[in-house]
């Protein structure tokens, strides 16, 4: 089976795009936060991996050139950042304090699991900038001496778990702020959760598109004090 598909490369592309659709439809039908989509999608494609005994290497051959539109699909996200430039404008100050208690509070919090977990040099280098889009937490980890595949994990993770409760926390917690919300998805779990807070409504959109940024810009900065604080 591996040698017939590692010769394809449509295979990857075809049902990483076939499943997501499916999990839409799941989606949109079931309407459950543990039904989304992208969480579906990444458990379809494990099951048939592992059904038929595929290599990771022989999906990915396929599934890698969709990685390339990553960096222009982050780019995109400042389209409702410019749209709703006048909000942000009014609340700059709150924005800007904002994002920085929540990379403070990410800092101290993965500082205490790394130490209480008693984690090597390497992994909590790998664990520091879990709460960046990919392209940036792969810098930070390489530059700090983590281990990428572990970045890269930790990443998914964060932004699918992120995705899945927001919204149920949002209303768990009554913050009905849409610029809160926004913050919150894009500082926490970055681009996967700003996907989720385009589903609540534009102003959250913008205001997680402007979190990435921003937070990554912090985190950069911050990471090698961080590290050496929890070394």
């Amino acid at each position: 089976m591996n040698e017939l598909l590692s010769e394809s490369i449509y295979f990857g592309i075809v049902i990483s795009l076939v499943f997501y659709w499916i999990a839409m439809v799941i989606s949109k039908k079931v309407k459950i936060t543990l039904c989304n989509p992208l969480l579906l999608s990444v458990l379809l494609v494990i099951l048939v991996l592992v059904v038929f005994d595929i290599d990771y290497e022989t999906y990915n051959y396929g599934a890698q050139y969709l990685t390339y539109f990553l960096t222009p699909a982050t780019v995109c996200l400042a389209v409702p950042l410019y749209r709703q430039f006048k909000i942000l404008k009014k609340n700059v100050a709150a924005i800007m304090l904002s994002i920085g208690a929540g990379c403070i509070s990410h800092a101290i919090v993965m500082g205490v699991m790394t130490l209480a977990f008693q984690m090597s040099p390497e992994l909590k280098a790998a664990l520091i900038p879990k709460s960046l889009t990919t392209a940036i937490a792969i810098g930070v980890s390489q530059e700090l001496g983590g281990i990428t595949s572990v970045t890269v994990i930790s990443v998914v993770i964060t932004g699918i778990l992120g995705a899945t409760i927001a919204e149920k926390l949002f209303q768990l917690l009554k913050i009905k702020e849409p610029i809160a919300q926004g913050l919150a998805c894009g500082t926490a779990s970055h681009a996967i959760g700003t996907s989720k807070a385009m589903e609540l409504g534009e102003i959250q959109g913008a205001m997680s598109s402007l979190a990435i940024v921003v937070t990554g810009i912090l985190t950069v900065v911050l990471a090698p004090f961080i590290m050496e604080i929890i070394r």
